[in-house]
Order: C-alpha cells, then structure tokens, then sequence
C-alpha cells in the first residue's frame, strides 16, 4: 500500500477539492479567522500554545501582499482581543519578498510595528533555499527594532551549522524544524539519519548559546533526543518549548503536555488552504491513500 499511497500523491493536483478538503482539512483551522480564534481557543483549554499562519505564500501581485500584511495585522488584534494564548507566524514570500525586498521590509515592518502596540511575538518562517539569506536578513533588521522577533532554520540544509552558529551568537529565538522544501543534494542532507544527527547537532548548539528554542518535530527520535539533552543540561521549562503542526500526532503532543513541557501549535488558516492542504498531504502518503480510498468508495 506504501507504494500506492506514493503514486496517489502524485496525482493530488487532479483530486476534486471538496475531497482534499474533507481529508486534509484537519490541517487547517478553516477559511477563516473566525474559525482560527476557535481553534486556538480549544488548543488552549488543552494547555497548548499557538502560533496562527495567514495563509498565502504563493502571491503573484503586490496587492495580494498587501492583504496578507493586513491579514495579519488583523490576526495580531484578534489575539488580544480574545486574550489568547497565541503569536503570530509570518513567510516573507507572501509579503512580496521575490517581488521587491524593500516592499518586503516595509510590509514586515508594518507588522513588527503592530506586535509592538501589543507585545506579541512574530516569527518569521523560512521558506526554500532562495529565500534564506534575504529571511535571515531581514529578521535581524526586525529583530534590531523589536525585541520579541524569531526566526525558523531547517536543518536539512548543510548551510544551517554556519547559520545557527551566528543566530546563537547572538542568543536569537529559533524554531528549529527538520525542512520540507525539496533541495538538491549539494544544498541538503538526504537520509533521515543524516537529518536528524544534524537536528540534534545545532539543537545542542543552540541551547549551548542561551537561545530560547521551539523544538519543531514529530519524529520521536528528535523528541526523545531533545528531551533527553534538556535532562543532561539541566534546561528551565522557560528554555524551550515543543512545537508541532495542527492536527499532527495529537496524541503525543498531550503526552508532552502532561509531562510539564510548553508546547505551541502551528495553526494555519486562510483562502490558500487548498495548496497548503495538498503540501501536508504530499508529506503524508498514508493519508493520501484515504483520500484514493474515498473517492472510489473503497471501505465505505
């Protein structure tokens, strides 16, 4: 069925959208921010931390940019309006960094500038391996006019040891994930365990720095490598935190929870759900072959 379920994944850009929508909706919050504020309300009845993504990465106009910047200034708003227990995740790409990076800057900036009004934190997330110079960039010119501003490093890239290196230097807040983009071999490491000896390689670098870490996996190797590195290092719950994708591995995230770690939730949300929905989809091929299942009526 592994294969299959590969092959499926595929052919996801010709499966009907309500179908998509149906499985993966679980990824998302819904369509939106109605929906966003009552998912992160529930997360946080479970003692759960969130983080609310606009979703729309993939703009092609200025204008589009323009309202994603709104977007998530209104998203700000509604956080301490409903006195959630929730930041804000931002990607640069959906603010027209591949359009024009000072029309990037100045649309982050507006952001920043209303975290501020607020004292919300904003991370910024990294994207492919064309926009990681610019996202590291432009995050340390936030980070020089608001304090409460991270960042996220992949560490699949063999770039990353240098960059974490200096983020650590500088003692920066980081979300450090595995990476989902698809890069050549002479950009990122392959074989899962080359990835995951990488993860825990700057995860020990980081925390050696003083930085305050969103520990961003599902991989058990990596949870139980990074909880018994807090343990030999003697870490502060107020060190770190567990952070994981909405709708993944809900079981191990409670069991998190109960053992007294943080742990903070990426809750995306938005008019963009379908492209997001099929990238989670992409990354899980099981739940690719229920959606094959589905609309032949296999099991039903």
């Amino acid at each position: 069925m592994n294969l299959l379920n590969d092959l499926i994944v595929g052919t996801l850009p010709y499966v009907p959208k309500p179908i998509v929508a149906k499985f993966a909706g679980k990824y998302i919050a819904g369509a939106t921010l109605t929906d966003a504020v009552s998912t992160v309300r529930n997360l946080n009845g479970q003692r759960t931390m969130t983080t609310i993504d606009v979703l729309g990465e993939d703009i092609i106009t200025k204008d589009q940019a323009v309202e994603s910047r709104n977007g998530s200034t209104v998203v700000l708003k509604a956080i301490a309006e409903h006195s959630l227990d929730s930041n804000l995740s931002i990607k640069l790409t959906s603010l027209g960094l591949k359009m024009d990076n000072q029309f990037c800057v100045d649309n982050t900036n507006t952001i920043i500038e209303t975290a501020k009004q607020f004292g919300n934190f904003v991370r910024i997330d990294m994207e492919d391996r064309t926009c990681t110079d610019d996202t590291i960039a432009i995050y340390r010119v936030m980070k020089s006019r608001y304090e409460k501003v991270g960042i996220a490093i992949q560490a699949y890239l063999h770039r990353s040891e240098k960059d974490i290196r200096g983020l650590a230097a500088e003692k920066a807040n980081v979300r450090l994930c595995k990476g989902i983009y698809v890069e050549p071999a002479d950009a990122a490491i392959k074989d899962r365990l080359g990835i995951q000896d990488n993860y825990l390689k700057l995860l020990r670098i980081l925390f050696e720095g003083g930085s305050y870490v969103g520990i961003a996996t599902h991989d058990d190797v990596l949870i139980n490598g990074a909880k018994k590195m807090i343990a030999e290092m003697n870490l502060a719950k107020d060190r770190y935190e567990f952070q994981m994708l909405l709708g993944v591995r809900d079981e191990t995230r409670k069991k998190l929870v109960e053992e007294g770690h943080r742990l903070r939730v990426y809750v995306p949300f938005g008019k963009d759900w379908y492209g997001y929905s099929v990238r989670r989809l992409k990354e899980n091929p099981q739940m690719a072959g229920h959606v094959f299942k589905a609309i032949f009526g296999i099991g039903q």
